[in-house]
């Protein structure tokens, strides 16, 4: 693994326990404490992530973000104690990837810097004509069809055949609000009855699965009188 990480945090302490996780996952990481000492290290170095703070002592990490989105689309992820709603979109619609906000558990970072990467290399594979993808990163979620493997934050889940296909479609269709009546004959291959609540059954256990509340999800969402979703952001 050659992947760079640049760190841009004001708190020491904090970059030294980021750089020793990324480090011990085989990453190369560049930190910085200032912008100042940021935009040197764009100056010299294409990184293929990069972690950013929104407070700095001298700049903000929105301006370093927009700075960064000129030359590169490496993935961006926001590591503030900005809570705001506000903030998050502001850093997502200037170009960031993800918005996490403090306190944060070390390894939920790990597994969503090991999801942008994934992600980006994946499109980049098919940008450039490559097989159809075999593997989607949402949120931590990890699922490849290849190797049939399904992981939530680098933990296996051990999902039935037919879990993993509904996970699949859904995931193969992020963004897309998909109807129970079009997950039923995708997945079982079979004509929908209105009366069938196979589906909703197959997505209460898929939500447990996933640690998932029924009344707020992360991953699986329902529109009601529509069908099911799993946003892409």
């Amino acid at each position: 693994m050659n992947e760079t990480i640049l760190v841009v945090e004001d708190d020491k302490e904090l970059t030294e326990l980021l750089e020793l996780y990324l480090s011990a996952e085989g990453y190369q990481v560049t930190t910085c404490l200032t912008g100042a000492e940021a935009q040197a290290a764009l100056d010299r170095m294409e990184p293929d992530l990069a972690i950013l703070d929104v407070m700095l002592p001298d700049d903000d990490g929105f301006a370093l973000c927009r700075h960064l989105r000129e030359r590169s689309f490496c993935p961006v992820m926001f590591l503030t104690a900005r809570t705001a709603e506000t903030d998050k979109i502001l850093g997502l619609g200037i170009g960031a990837d993800d918005y996490m906000t403090k306190p944060f558990r070390p390894m939920e970072v790990m597994a969503r810097v090991k999801t942008l990467l994934r992600r980006y290399h994946s499109y980049n594979q098919a940008a450039k004509g490559g097989p159809p993808v075999q593997e989607y990163d949402i949120r931590g979620l990890h699922i490849n069809r290849q190797s049939h493997r399904c992981e939530l934050y680098d933990r296996p889940l051990s999902l039935t055949p037919l879990e993993f296909d509904i996970l699949w479609h859904l995931c193969d269709h992020q963004g897309q609000v998909v109807s129970a009546e079009a997950l039923f004959e995708a997945v079982w291959k079979e004509k929908f009855l209105d009366s069938n609540n196979t589906v909703m059954g197959h997505i209460a256990r898929l939500r447990e699965k996933l640690g998932d509340p029924p009344r707020n999800p992360r991953f699986i969402k329902t529109v009601w009188g529509v069908g099911y979703t799993i946003e892409a952001q």
